[in-house]
């Protein structure tokens, strides 16, 4: 489990395919504090440390890792961002990330306003489907508020501190980044699901006999 809060952004030293999967090194402060087994976000999606040494971790991206992120993409010289696995007692700062990527988007536009940039994203419906106004999304590892969406994008603004912290200013027209919805929005569609199919739920709809929520339902449990 991670907060979304970036620790370092670290760089790519070698990327070396071995038949359906891809063996990273990474150049970081963080490897000091990080052991073998440790689970380390790199850009969103949550990999294993297989090994570490002075400055360097290494990790390695599955054949499923590799079809649904980006990071099939990274070369040597890339920037990435890096979160280790969250402890109990740490803050959580940003909201609950699990590093488990629910698709990748293309960024459609950047604007600067300001201080802040904004950038707005485009995303399947599947993902679409779980992101609303003001709620928490994970985009390429960092913690963001959505700020606004429509049918087909979502947009989010970059304080400042995001941009000296993060690579995301660097994204342009056409850039594809790693997305993570809100947790909390897959869980309320499968508990809501039994109702919204017509099913016998916990005990049913209005009358106790099944179906549908329905107004008559909602005022019979005080609502």
């Amino acid at each position: 489990m991670f907060t979304g809060l970036i620790q370092d952004v670290g760089t790519i030293v070698e990327v070396r395919q071995e038949g359906q999967a891809c063996h990273l090194e990474i150049a970081t402060h963080l490897s000091g504090g990080l052991r073998e087994g440790d689970s380390l976000a790199v850009n969103g999606p949550c990999l294993t440390v297989t090994s570490r040494g002075t400055e360097r971790v290494r990790a390695t991206a599955v054949a499923e890792t590799l079809a649904r992120t980006t990071l099939g993409r990274l070369r040597r010289g890339d920037r990435v961002h890096l979160e280790p696995a969250l402890a109990v007692g740490d803050p959580l700062g940003g909201h609950l990330v699990q590093g488990h990527v629910d698709g990748v988007g293309a960024v459609r536009a950047t604007t600067r306003r300001g201080v802040s940039v904004e950038v707005s994203i485009g995303a399947d419906a599947e993902v679409l489907r779980y992101v609303v106004a003001k709620g928490s999304i994970a985009i390429d590892g960092v913690s963001l508020t959505v700020a606004a969406l429509d049918e087909a994008t979502f947009t989010v603004a970059l304080v400042p501190h995001t941009l000296s912290m993060t690579t995301l200013g660097d994204r342009r027209a056409g850039d594809a980044v790693n997305l993570e919805v809100d947790i909390l929005a897959k869980y309320v569609e499968r508990m809501i699901a039994p109702w919204r199919e017509g099913g016998a739920g916990d005990g049913g709809g209005a009358g106790g006999g099944g179906g549908a929520i329905t107004e008559g339902w909602l005022r019979e449990r005080g609502f």
